[in-house]
């Protein structure tokens, strides 16, 4: 009976790259790993034993032969290939395949699969399918598609499953969506404060922007921008209470921030927005760390990116993210402004402060 060392060891006596992404052997008499394409000299079957990942091999005491790192890399490289086949069915089918179907396509486990998927794009195969129809299905109500048209040609397959999720995709009904915002009050309030000009608006789910700038007009108009046909109203002064809260946070980090937020982004935007929020007051993170904290370590450049379509200013905490060698890099309102807000940060006792929540 064939057993699944059996099959291993034949894979490692064929040199298929495709057990690559399933297992690693070690050999008792070097004390080293190898993958089973491995170019290493086959080494005898009684002198090998098998391990799911590297990470098991180097606690049983083994490590990585010299030529791991050219075999890592091109397990990488068909990584990145299988990943972006399974990208490109997911984004062509008219139906979210089953994890089954993907990993098949693959040539790999369900599990070894899904791992693999979430690892390079940072999203699970469900999560980047819900994100691409997200995408479809406002690009096709900005192109003056019917909202029925619109959603079929995103990938619903019915009315009742569109509609159930309309609202967390689009942040409002989907025919006030095509229209600009139609039929959606944004109350907004312009205020100053040391770093120049701020904006804050909010729709019925919540505060929706935190714009910072110079031009007090220009931020109203970039709101207008946003949902041209959306009742946009300036504030009462019951809600400028609220500019007053974000202002006073700019100035005094240690009062906290905790507002009501109407988040509107992908899923993997969403993400990073979670794990700046929990960046303390006073602490910064990488780029890279933050694509580690999500689970998908290789997706630094779309952590910056995330980062970058944040339009909530100090509640989503974009400034706290630097590059790996401690230097800012870029911020949507200018890196004198990041520099301000972490110097501020930094200055704060960080047992008084906290950080803003939904």
């Amino acid at each position: 009976m064939t057993t699944e060392d059996d099959l291993r060891w034949a894979a490692i006596v064929a040199r298929d790259a495709t057990a690559d992404l399933t297992f690693v052997y070690g050999v008792k008499t070097t004390g080293v790993y190898c993958r089973p394409s491995s170019s290493a000299r086959q080494p005898l079957r009684k002198n090998v034993e098998f391990f799911d990942t590297p990470q098991q091999a180097e606690a049983a005491g083994y490590r990585p032969n010299k030529r791991t790192s050219a075999d890592q890399t091109q397990v990488a490289q068909r990584h990145a290939h299988l990943v972006a086949a399974a990208c490109r069915h997911i984004e062509q089918a008219q139906a979210l395949p089953s994890l089954e179907d993907l990993a098949n396509g693959a040539g790999l486990s369900p599990f070894h699969f899904h791992r693999v998927f979430k690892t390079l794009t940072g999203l699970t195969p469900r999560g980047y399918a819900r994100a691409h129809r997200s995408r479809k299905l406002r690009a096709h109500l900005l192109d003056n598609q019917s909202v029925t048209d619109a959603l079929y040609d995103a990938g619903f397959n019915s009315n009742s499953r569109f509609y159930a999720s309309a609202n967390q995709l689009l942040g409002m009904k989907p025919s006030d969506y095509k229209a600009g915002g139609t039929h959606n009050d944004i109350h907004f309030a312009v205020g100053e404060c040391s770093l120049g000009a701020i904006l804050v608006a909010q729709s019925n789910r919540g505060v929706c922007a935190i714009l910072l700038g110079d031009d007090p007009d220009q931020l109203a108009r970039d709101l207008q921008d946003q949902f041209p046909q959306a009742n946009v109203i300036g504030a009462d002064p019951d809600f400028e209470q609220l500019i007053a809260q974000v202002v006073g946070f700019i100035e005094a980090p240690a009062l906290g921030l905790n507002l009501p937020l109407d988040l509107r982004g992908t899923a993997f935007q969403e993400r990073v927005w979670q794990a700046l929020r929990e960046i303390p007051v006073g602490s910064t993170a990488s780029y890279a760390e933050i694509a580690q904290r999500i689970g998908a370590p290789t997706a630094f450049r779309a952590v910056a990116q995330a980062c970058g379509a944040n339009c909530l200013a100090v509640a989503i905490p974009c400034h706290r993210v630097v590059r790996s060698d401690g230097h800012l890099s870029g911020y949507r309102w200018g890196v004198e402004r990041k520099r301000q807000l972490l110097q501020r940060e930094h200055n704060t006792p960080h047992e008084q402060s906290s950080t803003s929540s939904e």
